[in-house]
């Protein structure tokens, strides 16, 4: 198992897949395994958003 600072991580303010800690915490989501997983982090981050408005929609309904 790798430490989160051999992870790659996705920038949110750049758009840009880093590796390691290049960022500061507030700018990054992850970590994740491989370069493409966290390219793909504005659409997993979009599913997790919209699944959890649903299931409080529902909680709360």
């Amino acid at each position: 198992m790798s430490s989160d600072s051999e992870k790659y991580w996705y920038n949110l303010t750049t758009g840009e897949v880093e590796k390691g800690f290049e960022s500061p915490a507030i700018d990054r989501a992850g970590p994740f395994d491989t370069r493409e997983e966290a390219a793909a982090a504005p659409q997993l981050l979009r599913e997790r958003s919209r699944a959890w408005a649903e299931e409080e929609a529902r909680e709360d309904g």
